[in-house]
């Protein structure tokens, strides 16, 4: 089928929040400091270890310290990265029934990919993906369109024949900017932002049970 079902990965297909979460608490029990709850966290998965380092040190790039705690929240999180991670609810039966249809689908994320492959080989996500696209697969993130760009030219499919599935409005903006249709995954971690009427996807999600006949219904628009 020369069409490309593309999704992006924490807070879409993989809820990765809680060991994020367990990473940036690793960085203030070495301060000496009190957990955070992870429900304060769980917003700022999205957002990478920069997002993370902000919410739980109060660090932004610019400060002398960032790299270094950077660096062992990396290390922390590479090791961790499957203790409680799950897939959201529904992703199973969303994975299996592109599969039994013939639709090809793959991965571009933010994440770097070395962070990546590890949890999707721990969930058999890699066995069916047509592609992964990690974030240092090129020299820009989104919402910077070249990853997308990458995956098309990896699969020989088309961005107009791609749709882009996310949670955050870089992921939206990414795929209309690369000329994809796209979907908003509303149960990820933009938790049903009411903004995301404004993000102009084609499609929304609440669930990822809902997906696929969405996918249906842009392939036969």
């Amino acid at each position: 089928m020369n069409k490309l079902v593309l999704f992006d990965f924490d807070g879409t297909l993989v809820d990765s929040a809680p060991d994020l979460a367990a990473s940036a608490n690793h960085l203030r029990v070495l301060q000496g400091l009190a957990p955070l709850d992870q429900d304060y966290l769980r917003p700022y998965a999205s957002m990478g270890a920069r997002g993370l380092l902000k919410a739980s040190l109060d660090l932004d790039p610019e400060h002398p310290e960032f790299e270094k705690q950077k660096l062992i929240f990396l290390d922390h999180y590479a090791a961790n990265s499957t203790v409680q991670s799950q897939l959201f609810d529904g992703v199973d039966g969303l994975i299996e029934q592109l599969n039994d249809t013939g639709i090809p689908w793959g991965v571009v994320t933010n994440k770097a990919l070395g962070l990546t492959q590890p949890i999707m080989e721990h969930f058999g996500l890699d066995q069916h993906s047509k592609v992964t696209v990690g974030g240092d697969c090129t020299p820009h993130l989104k919402p910077h369109p070249a990853s997308l760009y990458l995956a098309c030219e990896k699969t020989a499919i088309a961005p107009e024949n791609c749709i882009y599935i996310g949670d955050d409005e870089r992921d939206i903006v990414a795929g209309k900017t690369a000329g994809m249709a796209t979907l908003v995954a509303a149960y990820g971690y933009c938790h049903l932002d009411p903004a995301i009427p404004s993000w102009q996807a084609d499609y929304v999600a609440d669930h990822a049970s809902a997906i696929f006949p969405l996918v249906l219904e842009w392939i036969h628009h």
